[in-house]
C-alpha cells in the first residue's frame, strides 16, 4: 500500500524544484545579531576598524560640507551631498579596506539604500551600535547618526527650509524624504562592513 506521504513530498519536491531549489539545496549563509560585549577579540578589531573608517568618512563629508556652507550657504551643501559624498565614501572603503556608507529610514537618495544586512536594523529603527557577523568572518556595523542643528538647514521642518535650498533639494533630489528632523533626531546611520 502507497504511503500517504509519497505524494505529498513529491509534491514539494516539484514545487522547490519549480521555484529553482531543491530540498537539499543549502539555504544561503545569513548574518546574525552578536551584542557588542560578546564580540570576539578578532571581532574587537573588526570594530575598530570600522570606527575608524567611519570617523574618516565623517571627517571627510562634515569638512566638504563646511567649506561648502562658508562658500555658497546650504544650498552648496547639497550639492557636496549630490556630488561628492559618494566618491569620499569609495574613497574611504579603498584607503581602510571596508565597505562604507550612510542609510537612513527616510532616504534622500536610493543609492544610499542600506545592504540587506542592515534593512532590519533600519527598519526598527536602531538607536544604538549594531553588530551582525556572517559566518564567513565579515562584520557589519551600524552607528546611529543624531541630527546637528546646522543640519536643520536641509533635514529640518519643510515649511522652514529657505527656498534656495528647497530649488536644490528639488532639482538633485526629486523623491527626497530626508526633510521633518529635528536637532537630535536620529537622522540615519553610517553602515561598514568589514571583512
Amino acid at each position: 500500500m502507497p504511503s500517504p506521504l509519497r505524494p505529498a513530498a513529491l509534491l514539494l519536491t516539484l514545487a522547490l524544484t519549480a521555484c529553482g531549489e531543491s530540498p537539499t539545496t543549502p539555504r544561503a549563509a545569513t548574518w546574525t545579531a552578536v551584542e557588542e560585549a560578546a564580540l570576539t577579540p578578532g571581532q574587537k578589531t573588526q570594530r575598530a576598524k570600522a570606527d575608524d573608517a567611519r570617523q574618516a568618512l565623517f571627517g571627510r563629508l562634515m569638512g566638504r560640507l563646511t567649506e561648502a556652507m562658508g562658500a555658497g550657504g546650504p544650498a552648496g551643501a547639497v550639492a557636496v551631498c549630490q556630488r561628492e559624498a559618494h566618491g569620499l565614501a569609495a574613497a574611504v572603503a579603498k584607503e581602510k579596506g571596508v565597505a562604507i556608507g550612510r542609510t537612513s529610514h527616510k532616504l534622500r537618495s536610493a543609492l544610499n539604500a542600506p545592504p540587506d544586512w542592515a534593512r532590519p536594523l533600519v527598519d526598527a529603527r536602531r538607536a544604538s551600535p549594531a553588530f551582525v557577523a556572517h559566518p564567513d568572518g565579515r562584520l557589519g556595523v551600524l552607528e546611529p547618526i543624531r541630527l546637528k542643528a546646522a543640519c536643520l538647514a536641509c533635514h529640518g521642518d519643510a515649511a522652514m527650509i529657505a527656498p534656495a535650498v528647497k530649488e536644490a533639494l528639488a532639482k538633485d533630489y526629486p523623491r527626497d524624504e530626508a526633510t521633518g528632523f529635528r536637532e537630535g533626531d536620529l537622522r540615519g546611520w553610517f553602515w561598514i562592513e568589514v571583512p
